[in-house]
């Protein structure tokens, strides 16, 4: 079998490994075109792309599918099937149509919910008690092709965008090689169509949102700070400084306060006063400085140690 594989971030590279090792062979990888990162704004290869040279594979980085030179030059790697995880660009209907055998898609969601681009922090953010990856076979829609393969994960109460992102990047390389083994075993898999009830969005992540309004219930802000970290961080005002909170577990607790007013400080943390209830503020990060515990902040800012409303 000869695949090409489509991917760029992190996230993708585990998929790619298993294609390797599946016994099937990897004729090219395609990936976004190199983009500028870190301060120097310097041109960087993806994640994806880096792996791919390490292994010694074509790489091949369009800027769109959407050309006949690139689709002339896709259909000229003769693939029997096209694998894509998190590779960012749109697969028109003459690509998808270009494998013998189409197109699958790891995608980081029990679909339908959280089609889209952020379904890993939007399932974090909706308080889902369940995520998981599926093995999709592509369509011309977003996310709506039929389920070959599915694996299941629970999100535990101190999963963070990053811990359930690394989780769903193994099962999504395990649920991929169970899917090629299968398929090289001359077994069909079987497409079953995603229900038409449930169908949810996952919305690109925008920083904007990452800017905590302690009136919201604090289960919610707890919920945004555990999705935003790694990325973009959740960010909040505390006793007139703006921070970035990277820690934060929300306590049943009544209060009168106004939403913000810091109603204790100390070893455990830095306790807000929200719309409902109150978020205990763990870790912090002060404008040009490194991520430190509360309790370290509050040594620079010992007029909050104690305080109590």
């Amino acid at each position: 079998m000869r695949i090409v594989f489509a991917g760029t971030p992190e996230f993708s590279v585990p998929c790619l490994e298993a294609c390797r090792a599946s016994g099937a062979q990897v004729v090219a990888v395609y990936t976004q075109p190199d983009r500028p990162a870190g301060r120097g704004r310097k041109l960087a290869p993806s994640p994806v792309k880096q792996a791919a040279l390490a292994a010694g594979l074509p790489v091949e980085q369009p800027e769109t599918l959407k050309s006949p030179e690139a689709q002339a030059t896709l259909a000229g790697y003769a693939p029997d099937l096209m694998v894509v995880v998190a590779y960012g660009l749109i697969l028109p209907r003459k690509v998808l149509a270009i494998p013998r055998l189409g197109c699958w898609n790891v995608h980081a969601s029990r679909l339908p919910r959280w089609r889209g681009a952020a379904p890993i922090q939007r399932a974090i953010l909706a308080g889902d008690a369940e995520s998981g990856v599926d093995l999709m076979r592509m369509e011309a829609g977003l996310d709506t092709g039929p389920v070959l393969l599915e694996k299941r994960t629970p999100i535990g109460p101190d999963d963070t965008g990053g811990t359930l992102h690394d989780r769903l990047s193994m099962l999504g390389a395990e649920v991929l090689a169970d899917g090629l083994r299968r398929t090289l075993a001359g077994e069909a898999l079987v497409a079953t169509p995603q229900p038409d009830e449930g169908v949810t969005y996952a919305h690109k992540l925008d920083k904007a949102e990452a800017k905590l309004d302690f009136a919201r219930p604090a289960i919610e802000l707890e919920r945004t700070v555990r999705a935003f970290d790694p990325w973009p961080v959740a960010e909040g005002v505390i006793a007139g400084e703006n921070l970035r909170i990277w820690s934060a577990r929300a306590v049943d607790r009544q209060h009168g306060a106004t939403p913000g007013t810091v109603l204790a400080a100390g070893r455990d943390g830095i306790e807000l006063a929200c719309g409902e209830g109150v978020l205990r503020v763990t870790a912090v990060q002060r404008p040009g400085g490194k991520r430190i515990s509360a309790a370290d902040y509050l040594n620079a800012r010992p007029e909050l140690r104690g305080a109590t409303k």
